[in-house]
């Protein structure tokens, strides 16, 4: 068996020896299987990907088996391994590894351990095969398996009505995004004749220019199907219109915050994109389309990011608004900066999401960030780490292209750099500047997240929340008591000196090792990933690629002649974000209160999140309940039941109650009935 091989199947089989053995075996058995299986697959990959840095790589596909035949349609499963995929690998066993060793720690508490574990491992299996699959249908097998497991882990405290509520919203969502991509699908197999994803790209170039009925019209064939295609990307990666499962997703245990929402399925719908870029080369509209929709949903999700309070929905936005620059890239036409900041991301995001679990944690599962502060020295290794996260995501570096020596910074300054130089030497001056300025906000929010968490006076304080989650028989729950939602907290109230001894009875303490080597790991990542791999996944020849994706050659040239004031833009912009958060909350703290007041208006919309939801559930929510609701007591109570089951039961019972009367148990009623029937009989003959 090739290496592949393995990597696809220690997952799987993790999952089901999970799974089967449950707390048969101890808790401790399944956490060491899927553990162990994921850290082989890790090291597994890693093997397959260093190749393709030396130049070693080389494509291939590990046929498995023949999976359906039916006139033209011929899928067979095969495990495709070429840069892109091996990028992919890296990215999604990293991750998965890691989340479930600091699982080990953050999940400790919780009695359904083994069930955790197992969903851990069933979607790793799933998104492996997304980013393998050599066809399109092996594709969308992965896309729903990850779906699916997405479900069970935001839904894995189960007895939490809004953890049911977010797993429900984030299946119902993706399935909208998902109607578009199965439309694709159909619709690139009744064009091309093949889902054979090597065949499609070929063929693609061909059908430039051609039109297919649609809805009664003649529309562009490859913009039809490129547009049906992302839609489905849309709700995977949870862009502008499809976004709203994403912050509700936070439900779920932080871990899986980390793994599904910030490096793996979220980034599905980037990597079909580019798996896929000769294909959608050709069309402009669609091409077009995908930076309007990437840059609208960095804007959208970084303003919505300001105002939140809950330490995860902050980052959570922060993913949604990184995502809309990686497509926003790879609609400009520079795949591999779209790619590039992907793979970094993956790093600094589940170290961010991990910190955020760290802090949680030290705060007894408190997650408002208005209840923390002066928590630096108290847990200083989750301080250290989350600010490399930091510097990571606000793109800390200094441009040393200018200065005649190499860039310098942390992974984020390479990689959301070269995207912003990407949209400007592409022409897409609107995307430029939205990005620009998004690179303000994210500053501005992350250092916010760290201010309020970890500088200042604690505000924990004497905190009512705090006090009662120290003495909560459920304190491993992610989120406060029901009856603490939507409360509104003095940022500025009890401090350490309202209190006799400063701490109001509670002392934050650091995570154990198990969930602090994972941070460690992942800081390094954070840190260096953009240095080591920016010449490789942006290099002007695109030797890198070899071809997995579209490399434009002259694009990635003009990114290098850019102006001088380009390439310090978002470092610009990066530095006037980080001075209004020192102003707003070291400074003067009071700020933030006074400005939230003065533009009530503005702050209320943003923190109702442009109101996406109250519209949705007129527009979609309310009308389908209507429907339902009719459909419920008028068609099926009314009408179906009543005259179909109902009916003939009614009927059966009246029926019976007459008959019933007739079976007197005396012999002359009887005889009497049968005169009349003899009699009806013979008046019948002599009529006929």
């Amino acid at each position: 068996m090739q290496a592949i091989h393995f990597i696809i199947a220690l997952p799987l089989l993790a999952f089901i020896v999970a799974g089967l053995s449950n707390r048969a075996f101890g808790i401790a058995f399944p956490k060491l299987v899927t553990t162990g299986a994921l850290f082989i697959a890790c090291a597994l990959s890693w093997s397959i990907f260093i190749p393709f840095l030396t130049g070693g790589g080389s494509e291939s596909v590990a046929p498995v088996f023949t999976w359906i035949e039916s006139g033209k349609l011929d899928v067979s499963w095969g495990l495709r391994v070429d840069a892109l995929t091996a990028v992919m690998l890296v990215v999604i066993t990293s991750v998965s590894a890691l989340v479930h060793l600091y699982s080990w720690g953050y999940m400790s508490e919780d009695p359904d351990q083994p069930r955790f574990f197992a969903y851990l491992s069933l979607f790793t299996f799933a998104m492996l095969m997304l980013v393998t699959a050599d066809n399109l249908l092996q594709m969308f097998f992965g896309w729903e398996g990850v779906g699916l497991a997405s479900y069970l882990l935001i839904g894995f405290w189960f007895k939490k009505p809004s953890a049911n509520a977010a797993a429900i919203k984030a299946f119902v969502v993706n399935r909208v995004g998902d109607l578009g991509f199965m439309m694709g699908i159909f619709g690139t197999f009744l064009v091309f004749g093949t889902i054979s994803i090597p065949a499609i790209l070929e063929a693609a170039p061909g059908m430039a220019g051609s039109t297919i009925g649609f809805l009664g019209m003649r529309i562009d064939t490859m913009t039809l199907l490129c547009i049906l295609l992302f839609i489905g990307a849309m709700g995977k990666s949870a862009q502008l219109g499809l976004h709203t499962w994403l912050p509700d997703a936070m439900e779920g245990p932080t871990p899986v915050s980390a793994l599904i929402h910030a490096a793996t399925m979220v980034t599905a719908g980037v990597f079909m994109v580019c798996r896929l870029s000769p294909m959608f080369e050709t069309s402009h509209a669609a091409m077009t389309f995908i930076t309007a929709i990437g840059a609208a949903t960095c804007f959208f999700a970084a303003t919505v990011g300001v105002v939140q309070t809950d330490i995860k929905r902050v980052i959570a936005y922060s993913t949604c608004s990184q995502l809309g620059y990686m497509f926003f890239a790879a609609g400009v036409g520079m795949y591999g900066a779209a790619m590039f900041h992907l793979f970094t991301h993956a790093f600094f995001k589940a170290l961010l999401f991990l910190g955020a679990g760290s802090v949680i944690h030290a705060m007894h599962h408190e997650q408002d960030m208005r209840y923390y502060g002066g928590l630096r020295k108290k847990i200083p290794v989750t301080y250290w780490t989350m600010m490399a996260g930091t510097l990571a995501i606000t793109g800390v570096g200094i441009p040393g292209s200018l200065f005649g020596f190499f860039n310098i910074g942390f992974a984020g300054f390479h990689s959301k750099d070269a995207i912003i130089e990407a949209a400007y030497a592409a022409g897409a001056t609107p995307a430029f500047w939205v990005g620009v300025f998004v690179a303000l906000l994210t500053s501005f929010y992350s250092w916010r997240l760290v201010f309020l968490t970890f500088h200042g006076k604690p505000r924990w304080a004497g905190s009512e929340h705090i006090q009662h989650a120290v003495h909560d028989a459920h304190g491993h729950h992610d989120h406060p008591a029901e009856e603490d939602a939507g409360h509104e907290p003095d940022p500025h109230g009890a401090t350490h000196d309202e209190v006799t001894d400063g701490t109001g009875g509670y002392h934050p303490h650091e995570s154990p090792a198990v969930m602090l080597i994972p941070l460690l790991v992942l800081t390094i990542g954070a840190v260096f990933a953009g240095f080591v791999f920016h010449s490789y996944f942006i290099e002007a020849d695109g030797n890198f690629w070899n071809g997995s994706l579209f490399f434009d050659e002259h694009l990635a040239h003009a990114m290098h002649e850019v102006p001088v004031w380009v390439k310090l833009s978002a470092t610009v912009a990066m530095l006037i974000g980080l001075l209004i958060g020192w102003l707003a909350y070291i400074r003067n703290p009071a700020f933030p209160a006074k400005a939230a007041e003065t533009f009530s208006v503005l702050h209320t919309f943003l923190l109702r999140k442009w109101y996406f939801d109250e519209l949705y559930n007129v527009v979609f929510v309310k009308p389908a309940l209507w429907i339902g609701r009719v459909l419920w007591k008028g068609g099926d109570e009314g009408t179906i039941d009543r005259l179909g089951p109902n009916g003939l039961a009614w009927a059966i019972q009246r029926g019976s109650g007459i008959a019933s009367r007739l079976q007197s148990g005396y012999v002359y009623t009887y005889a009497f009935v049968m005169l009349i029937g003899l009699t009806a009989a013979i008046t019948w003959v002599i009529t006929r």
